[in-house]
């Protein structure tokens, strides 16, 4: 597939200012097509202040190309060419600029970088000073972790490119770690600090005029001038100090920590100036999974008990957030302590633990019977009881041990292997002494176990006829309730093949869908597959699932009430029209969810039936994807999947119907289906009077592969930004090719819609030349 980048996506790219592709004269300062750089060779700007060569952070033999600051003692780099592809010396690396103009790193004769500049140019130098005259490419433009005086930082509100810090994964490794800094993305008004592109945990509120909002001490600090730009087109912001012999730089650590660094000439260091946000512990997961932060005066990151941490090199170099992993495997065998069977897993109790992540929430009275339920569930990590049961089915993220004192936390039991089960003294001697009571006591402790079994299939009645071997965090609601919320199910609003949804109201007066699965087979499956898929992540672009509830065979799923219903109905009606903006934003937020759904969810999650009536609107008409009854779950170490065929005809990928394995790519198709059929405002298939079909795709792209998109647009449309016309024809054109491997992925189509990147019109797949003449079908 043809897709020509327009520019580094922020994240794979660093920023700065000082290193500029440019038509230029000199020679300590510039890189030339007869002058590369390689090995030991630098080169300098021309006031001395910074330089630029190949560099090797710690002793693994890895080497970057970078930018340093030349005039102090401790080499401080402030950004990185190759931060994902790092080279040896035995590959020969050289810094060269190439025929067509663009700055590119080759190592073995390959090239591993490039600049990506879409013009040409001779020569590439290193400056003190911004200079916009002669820039055809600068750092400055692709941010690291790092940001100096000057530097503008910010977002382009109509092309949404933005800068982003990225942090290093640890100290000797620039590779992106999980945290980054950029302007908000939704509110386009202040800059937020981020966790795996999902999790806010600190926001630096919006500008007063001298200040943000968040760091009130910002008009006090004279040392610097400060500026910032909010309009309708852009948002950015920089300092400036005024004395320039000052050397200062702020940094996105390694841990997530937003921090403005000054060098000390006298004490030869780094002097901390300010950090954000102030404590390390309120930097989301900094510990990583099954790490605790230690709050208080002396923060730190510890592994859970029975735990180690998943690199010993990056916990050394105090780089925490790869967390932990288990030192055994846990061995998911079940208890049985009346017929004598030893147990194979234990739980360890850690008292005072604070936690973000939400568990599922069971009703269960007794602490015994939440750990029964846990233990008999192979996907339980932890469990604690504080009113309700929680239950955590998957790694333990953002934990963190309140100071002695502090009565926020809760006492949570982590799963542990047995011989990795830490018991302390006093815990062998209560061990001991309930050994003595319970043959002392023989009689109430068998009454006890069996007021526990009642208990036990009591919940297995009301909530579930087995335990779920996945994370669900939802709430498990009474027929009963349900029913009153609904006004014993009577405002249907929505019926198909699955069943109905009803509406109702939940006491607070928030609306609900409840949806009633029909077929007692088939709901079963759709109820498992829809719970297991969005009872344990959240995205904007997704339905959330609120909750559900299991009657006998009846099988119920809660979610938020969408109140402009699906999309097909604002589609093709002719009273319900969608503008063009209204329209692409759903466009890119569809693609935003099934981005989610492919690349960041800890299974890839095949939706496998997009089209306009799986896509609900809320209030905003922001677009949420619904209907995951029948989606497919892989483990990200497989590429493909062997799976019967489903989906709704019209959407499906030809390697659907030919029976062979699918990908994510099989959304893809759906998706560039479902677009042609949101630009045009019709269906894609249409029945004429001759009782010919018209099949609307073949002409759209045949219309797009000429350069003639006005005629695919809905008729009924007035004001339409035609380059995001261009781009939504082209992505669907590309979304429908016969081979898989020519479709894009979702991330380069959300990063094509964002106009991130370029592409080139597709060719018109050869499927649809054979399927019709022109753009009938015969009937």
């Amino acid at each position: 597939m043809a897709l020509l980048k327009k520019t580094h996506p922020s994240i794979t790219l660093p920023i700065f200012l000082l290193h500029f592709c440019a038509i230029t004269f000199g020679a300590t300062d510039t890189i030339s097509r007869t002058q590369p750089l390689s090995g030991d060779i630098t080169i300098v700007s021309k006031e001395g202040n910074f330089e630029l060569g190949f560099f090797s952070p710690g002793n693994n033999g890895n080497f970057y190309v970078g930018i340093w600051f030349r005039t102090i003692s401790k080499r401080t780099v402030i950004w990185v060419a190759n931060r994902d592809i790092p080279v040896s010396n035995a590959s020969s690396p050289e810094l060269a600029i190439t025929m067509d103009g663009n700055l590119v790193l080759n190592s073995l004769g390959a090239p591993i970088w490039s600049s990506n500049s879409t013009r040409k140019s001779s020569r590439c130098s290193i400056r003190d000073q911004y200079n916009s005259s002669d820039i055809f490419w600068q750092s400055f433009d692709h941010p690291t972790d790092t940001v100096v005086s000057g530097q503008w930082f910010g977002i382009d509100k109509i092309t949404h490119e933005y800068q982003d810090r990225v942090s290093w994964k640890n100290q000797e490794d620039p590779a992106p770690g999980p945290f980054s800094f950029h302007a908000d993305l939704v509110t386009m008004s202040q800059y937020v600090s981020i966790w795996n592109h999902s999790e806010v945990y600190w926001q630096s509120g919006n500008w007063t005029g001298k200040a943000f909002t968040s760091i009130p001490g910002m008009p006090l600090k004279s040392d610097y001038i400060y500026d910032f730009v909010n309009n309708s087109r852009e948002l950015k912001f920089r300092w400036t100090t005024k004395d320039v012999s000052v050397i200062t730089r702020v940094i996105l650590s390694i841990n997530g920590q937003l921090q403005r660094l000054t060098w000390s000439n006298d004490s030869d260091e780094w002097i901390t100036g300010w950090y954000f946000p102030a404590a390390l512990c309120d930097v989301y997961s900094v510990c990583g999974p099954f790490g605790v932060c230690r709050t208080g005066s002396d923060e730190q990151c510890f592994c859970l008990p029975g735990f180690r941490p998943a690199s010993a090199r990056s916990w050394r170099l105090g780089a925490w957030s790869q967390g932990c992993v288990r030192q055994t495997d846990i061995q998911c065998a079940e208890s049985n302590i009346s017929s004598g069977i030893k147990e194979s897993d234990a739980f360890l109790k850690i008292t005072n633990i604070k936690f973000s992540q939400n568990p599922v929430k069971l009703k269960v009275q007794s602490m015994e019977g939440c750990r029964s339920i846990c233990l008999s569930t192979c996907s339980c990590t932890a469990y604690a009881h504080k009113q309700d049961c929680n239950i955590w089915n998957s790694e333990l993220w953002d934990l963190k041990q309140l100071p002695n004192g502090n009565t926020d936390g809760s006492d949570m039991y982590i799963r542990l292997a047995a011989s990795d089960h830490v018991v302390q003294d006093s815990e062998k001697k209560a061990h001991h002494l309930r050994l003595i009571v319970l043959f002392a006591v023989l009689g109430s402790i068998f009454m006890a176990l069996c007021a526990l079994s009642i208990t036990v299939k009591m919940f297995q009645r009301t909530s579930s006829r087995k335990a779920f071997s996945d994370n669900y965090s939802l709430v498990v609601y009474d027929y009963s309730f349900l029913r009153h919320c609904t006004k014993n199910f009577s405002d249907r609003v929505g019926q198909g093949s699955f069943g109905s949804v009803f509406k109702g109201l939940l006491p607070d007066s928030k609306p609900i869908a409840v949806k009633k699965l029909q077929g007692m087979k088939q709901g079963e499956k759709q109820f498992h597959t829809e719970v297991r898929a969005l009872g344990k992540i959240h995205h904007n672009n997704l339905v959330h699932l609120i909750g559900f509830c299991l009657r006998g065979a009846e099988r119920m799923l809660v979610y938020d009430f969408m109140v402009n219903g699906s999309l097909d109905a604002h589609l093709f009606k002719d009273e319900k029209i969608l503008d063009w903006n209204t329209r692409f934003l759903i466009i890119l937020g569809v693609a935003k969810g099934l981005q989610y759904l492919h690349d960041e969810c800890q299974e890839c999650i095949i939706h496998c039936d997009i089209k306009p009536e799986n896509v609900l609107l809320d209030v905003n008409f922001s677009p949420k994807l619904a209907d995951f009854g029948l989606a497919k779950l892989m483990e990200r170490h497989f590429s493909r999947a062997l799976t019967t065929m489903r989906g709704t005809a019209g959407y499906l990928a030809p390697e659907w119907i030919g029976g062979l394995p699918i990908t994510p790519k099989a959304d893809v198709y759906s998706y560039g289906m479902m677009l042609f059929e949101i630009i045009s405002g019709r269906r894609n298939s249409e029945l004429m009077e001759s009782g010919a079909i018209r099949y609307f795709p073949v002409r759209a792209a045949i219309r797009t592969s000429e350069g003639d998109i006005s005629e695919i647009l809905d008729p009924r449309l007035s004001a339409v930004n035609f380059q995001e016309l261009e781009r939504a024809c082209k992505v669907a054109c590309w979304c429908i090719q016969d081979n898989e491997a020519h479709r894009p992925t979702m991330r380069q189509i959300v990063q094509i819609l964002q106009d991130i990147q370029d592409v080139s019109a597709a060719p018109v797949p050869v499927f649809l030349k054979q399927l019709v003449d022109g753009e009938y079908i015969s009937s």
